[in-house]
């Protein structure tokens, strides 16, 4: 290593001694102090000259200090006159915003990007981005290492059955990540999701004052909905019968409606009354059936359909067997029988969605609801008063954040969907980073307690493990390890919330290889391959 040499930022020193001592070499001498005030003050000791410097500086629970301590001695370096300046980011910070989630939100990802490049530095070396795509951000080489070698190599070792095991993402957004880690060792993967159960924000479709007038010949009657909306002088003849014969149409000429008229005025010509278009495309069988009530109707059916799909040669999907439901209250799995903390919401979106439809009520139509039958029947409603970012609606996928606070809420109960069998199979679940435990216990949960799991390990690159999460996770009786590397210092008090759970695999030899070959002008390669 010969014109090369390593400085220690102070984030997490055990990490750079460790690939000093695989490089056969010592880290430069570099004096990092604090002025009262806070400020960060750094000082050079060692010739650096046409040198290649590597400075390592990862995150830490004081992730500002470390951005601004990187920033200041990247600068330091170059005014030193190094011959090129690489940053040793195993954990690159801010990397959770790299794109906007609201309409005034930053892409703070690409601020720190621009930061690193304005203060002079010539390469960037991190492992497991939060998002790959972050590599465009940068105006320099990025080298994105992957720990996905190192965690497989722990798997064949330390897992006896590992190969009946199951690899399962925590969320839709991991796929990618899970599914490589199985390809690799040639396993199964699942997916599991969780879905907020909202309340009725809205009037059903079953609730539409259209809807309680179709007739089952497909016309409706307006009578006293949209009398207020014509001529004085309209005149309207109400339905006399649902039943439609098309035989006896056929010699009837066919009368032609009002040009200005809308699809709710229907009016009268030489005594007929104008049927709906949906009557053209409903079955002759169906229509001279008397009208039953609503109720029977939907139980009738129900009953039809279901022996339609017992006595039919249609095909059964055996993959369906696989996916699995829970609910989850306060980020845990209980029975079905188990009452719901927010029994005024979930309530109210039952009574809405499964009463009968009004008969007498005084119940006030709503705006929307006369401008469009799709207005009436969309699902996408929302209030008043809520706002998603950039204009979505609610049904868009939620950022890992704001499932960990809905996780944590107790007045919120969570439809959780375990996709996969897991069955009498250990499993491991896989994520870029662990920062707080209420999705990972709730994913080890329900493979467990509604996969039938026999030991779950929960793996990631990064170990943030924020506030309570190690110690939460810790005395969850559903996990058996949880494996990180020593990517992001973890200090000593936190492993020891965790004991003998707490596996961490060191980057120290990935790391100082890809130092090696990066001074020597070698391949990387080999070092995203499964040895």
């Amino acid at each position: 290593m010969r014109g090369a040499i390593v400085f220690s930022g102070s984030s997490h020193p055990q990490l750079v001694d460790g690939i000093c001592d695989r490089l056969g070499a010592k880290a430069g001498s570099a004096h990092l102090t604090k002025f009262a005030n806070g400020e960060t003050c750094v000082q050079i000791h060692t010739s650096i000259r046409d040198q290649d410097v590597f400075i390592v500086q990862s995150g830490s629970e004081k992730i500002n200090d470390s951005v601004m301590e990187l920033l200041i001695m990247i600068s330091a370096c170059k005014g030193g006159s190094a011959k090129s300046i690489t940053a040793v980011m195993p954990y690159f910070p801010y990397s959770r915003q790299s794109k906007k989630k609201s309409h005034r939100g930053a892409i703070t990802a690409r601020m720190v990007a621009n930061l690193l490049h304005v203060a002079g530095v010539h390469h960037v070396i991190t492992i497991d981005l939060h998002a790959s795509q972050m590599q465009g951000f940068f105006k320099c080489p990025v080298d994105n290492l992957v720990a996905e070698p190192l965690l497989a190599r722990w798997i064949r070792v330390n897992v006896p059955n590992w190969r009946e095991a199951v690899v399962v993402s925590k969320n839709p957004g991991g796929t990618k990540r899970v599914t490589s880690l199985a390809d690799a060792l040639k396993l199964s993967f699942g997916i599991v999701t969780t879905d907020r159960r909202r309340a009725a924000t809205s009037v059903r479709w079953n609730e539409s004052a259209i809807y309680e007038r179709l007739g089952l010949d497909g016309s409706y009657d307006t009578t006293g909905l949209v009398e207020a909306t014509f001529d004085v002088d309209a005149h309207i003849t109400p339905l006399s019968s649902p039943s439609y014969n098309p035989r006896a149409e056929l010699g009837k000429p066919k009368p032609r409606a009002h040009a200005g008229s809308t699809p709710l005025q229907r009016r009268s010509v030489n005594g007929e009354a104008l049927s709906s278009p949906l009557s053209k495309s409903t079955r002759i069988n169906s229509v001279t059936e008397p009208e039953a009530p609503r109720e029977d109707l939907r139980v009738s059916t129900a009953g039809s359909d279901k022996g339609e799909e017992e006595s039919g040669d249609e095909y059964t999907d055996e993959r369906a067997r696989d996916v699995i439901h829970g609910r989850l209250v306060h980020g845990h799995i209980v029975d079905e029988n188990h009452p719901s903390p927010a029994m005024s919401a979930v309530s109210s979106s039952t009574y809405h969605r499964n009463r009968p439809p009004s008969d007498g009520e005084n119940d006030a139509v709503p705006d929307h609801m006369m401008s469009s039958f799709i207005s009436t029947t969309s699902s996408l409603h929302q209030p008043r008063n809520s706002e998603h970012a950039l204009g979505g609606t609610v049904d868009a996928a939620a950022s890992s954040e704001e499932e960990e606070e809905d996780l944590k809420n107790p007045e919120l109960e969570t439809m959780v969907t375990l996709v996969g069998n897991v069955k009498d199979r250990p499993v491991f679940i896989v994520d870029d980073m662990i920062d707080k435990s209420a999705s990972w216990i709730a994913a080890a949960e329900t493979v467990v307690k509604r996969g039938g799991a026999t030991k779950v390990y929960c793996m990631a690159t990064h170990g943030l493990f924020g506030g309570d999460c190690l110690e939460e996770m810790y005395y969850c009786e559903c996990i058996d390890k949880i494996v990180v590397t020593n990517a992001f210092p973890i200090p000593e008090r936190k492993q020891a919330e965790a004991r003998e759970k707490l596996v961490i695999l060191g980057v120290d030899n990935l790391l100082a290889e890809a130092i090696r070959r990066n001074h020597h002008g070698e391949s990387i390669s080999q070092l995203f391959m499964h040895i």
